[in-house]
């Protein structure tokens, strides 16, 4: 059963991963779903947040990095797509 839901997990990953950013691949997916997880400690537990980020201040940057990957491709995302509310 716990390798149905990680499949059905999966799929809801990378569905994300392509109304997000437009496109889905193993990499991408990989890198939404670490920002995933470091957003909702951050919400969760900023405490332990700012301890993983002291301990290491190299994976801190890389994050930081990556959410700005992700947010630079979200955004052309949303350049791209045509706005439905002027088609109405």
């Amino acid at each position: 059963m716990a390798h149905d839901l990680d499949q059905k997990i999966e799929a809801m990953v990378e569905k994300y991963t392509e109304l997000l950013l437009g496109e889905s691949d193993e990499t991408l997916k990989g890198e939404v779903k670490s920002w995933i997880i470091y957003s909702f400690i951050a919400k969760q537990m900023p405490p332990l947040v700012k301890h993983w980020n002291q301990l290491y201040p190299e994976g801190k940057q890389e994050m930081m990095e990556l959410i700005t990957k992700i947010k630079d491709l979200n955004e052309k995302q949303r350049q791209q797509k045509p706005d439905d509310n002027k088609k109405k």
